[in-house]
């Protein structure tokens, strides 16, 4: 059983990485550019990391 700051932090959490996911989709769909140190990202990676941080929302909401 969780006590109210576990659950802060659960949501909390969860709110974070779904806005990393719908950012990280966002980014993928509309296939915007990003470059790291004059590396461009593939946009592929976007969608992979959109996933895992949907995964972690997910996984945050059900720790609640």
């Amino acid at each position: 059983m969780m006590n109210a700051s576990h659950r802060t932090y659960a949501t909390a959490s969860a709110v974070v990485f779904a806005l990393v996911a719908l950012l990280q989709a966002f980014r993928a769909a509309a296939a915007l550019p990003v470059q790291i140190d004059g590396h461009l990202v593939p946009v592929a990676l976007s969608w992979v990391l959109a996933l895992a941080a949907g995964a972690l929302a997910a996984w945050g909401w059900r720790s609640r």
